[in-house]
């Protein structure tokens, strides 16, 4: 028994050892525009789901989503964020791919997180992905303006959708007529 045991905590420190060798002799690609595995995807998704479930506080909105607080977050979007999460214009960001892993579209993917998630993602970036923390830039009620547009794409209050297609020229996202759930943080 000893011996197996012995053998299992050798094999385990070999992997490790031979998984950082590999790491830092050059072996993995560090390119930013290719596609991650899936299983990195999976990966590195609930790792960041669990880690804002530990660690981000469940605040409430302290902006009311009133048609004023709205359309400002759809400017502050459109100011910060459009570049690299896509436009008003329902298309995707030419930088989507130009991120390592893919930047979402929160346009033609809208989020179906509570508030407190997304506002926590906007307040303190997301590690590894090229998402800034915005707290240093925008002032917290900004961030909770542009909260709860985010959280309200597909049901934006009549006087906000026609705000969004007199400034873009094109009309704001529909709700899956379907009813279905989009995939978390696509």
């Amino acid at each position: 028994m000893r011996n197996l045991i012995l053998g299992a905590v050798i094999t385990l420190l070999l992997l490790c050892l031979g998984g950082l060798a590999i790491a830092t002799l050059g072996f993995l690609p560090t390119n930013a525009d290719s596609t991650p595995p899936k299983v990195e995807q999976h990966i590195a998704m609930s790792a960041m789901d669990a880690s804002m479930e530990r660690h981000a506080p469940r605040l409430t909105n302290p902006v009311p989503p009133t048609d004023d607080n709205l359309i400002d977050g759809m400017k502050i979007y459109t100011m910060n964020c459009s570049s690299c999460h896509g436009g008003l214009d329902n298309k995707p960001s030419v930088l989507q791919h130009s991120f390592y892993p893919p930047v979402p579209q929160l346009i033609i993917y809208p989020l179906d997180d509570p508030e407190w998630h997304i506002y926590y993602a906007v307040r303190t970036g997301v590690r590894y992905t090229g998402m800034p923390s915005w707290s240093k830039a925008l002032s917290e009620q900004d961030m909770w303006k542009v909260t709860a547009f985010l959280s309200r794409i597909e049901k934006l209050p009549p006087a906000v959708q026609d705000y969004w297609k007199k400034s873009t020229g094109v009309a704001p996202p529909a709700v899956d007529p379907k009813g279905e759930e989009h995939e978390h943080h696509n």
